[in-house]
């Protein structure tokens, strides 16, 4: 089964990821304006024939191209720095989840509770059931509830790993010795696809991510299921 190709962000499934997307949009239209504008200027600077070699000075036009970046850095600037902060802010978590790397898997604990804990190793293509992702399907998915807040620690076992996943906006790295925590809130239910996305080694492109978001009902069940 062929799937189309996406030349864009995923579908953003977490308010975070909204965020980016937005400062995306808002960073890509100053950037056509300014290359509008240049674009416009040396068409102009080609065609015209109302030239002076003589100018060699011109106060008002070098304080406007001045301070007009300035402006424009700092139109960019400030949105860029209030999702850094939102993205680095912890709030009282409803649930831990502990995400280890290895070479070359995934290894989850749920810290809150007693032994719910399992790693996760990326299905063989010969294992693959219909509807399934070649290289993105995992054996043991990791289940989570939808719109809570949930504070995720990140750490590794043996080299450098990077937990990404694109439609929530989270991508940490994974290092040794070093414990780095983010937060993760999906706003809707769903399966989320993501990957390794640090050169950890012959196997880095085969150690997938799968989240599954899921209602809190449907999440209390799965754990009555599991302990």
């Amino acid at each position: 089964m062929a799937h189309p190709v996406q030349l864009g962000f995923q579908d953003a499934a977490s308010p975070i990821m909204e965020e980016l997307l937005y400062f995306h949009d808002h960073t890509l239209m100053i950037m056509f304006l300014i290359s509008s504008l240049v674009l416009y200027i040396i068409s102009l600077m080609l065609t015209t024939k109302l030239t002076h070699t003589s100018t060699m000075d011109a106060q008002e036009v070098e304080t406007v191209w001045t301070i007009l970046p300035a402006a424009i850095l700092i139109l960019i600037a400030l949105p860029s720095l209030r999702i850094l902060y939102m993205m680095d802010e912890i709030t009282s978590p409803s649930l831990t989840l502990k995400t280890m790397g290895h070479q070359w898997y995934w290894s989850y604990e749920y810290t809150d509770y007693e032994n719910l804990c399992f790693d996760s190793y990326m299905t063989p293509c010969s294992d693959l059931k219909p509807g399934e992702l070649r290289l993105l399907e995992v054996d043991n998915r990791v289940v989570l509830p939808t719109e809570l807040s949930i504070r995720t620690l990140i750490s590794s076992e043996d080299v450098l790993h990077s937990w990404a996943v694109p439609s929530l906006g989270m991508k940490t790295d994974a290092i040794p010795g070093r414990l780095n925590q983010a937060t993760l809130m999906a706003s809707r239910p769903g399966v989320y696809y993501g990957q390794c996305s640090e050169i950890c080694g012959a196997n880095h492109s085969f150690m997938p991510i799968v989240l599954e978001l899921i209602p809190l009902k449907h999440f209390e069940e799965w754990l009555l299921s599991m302990l």
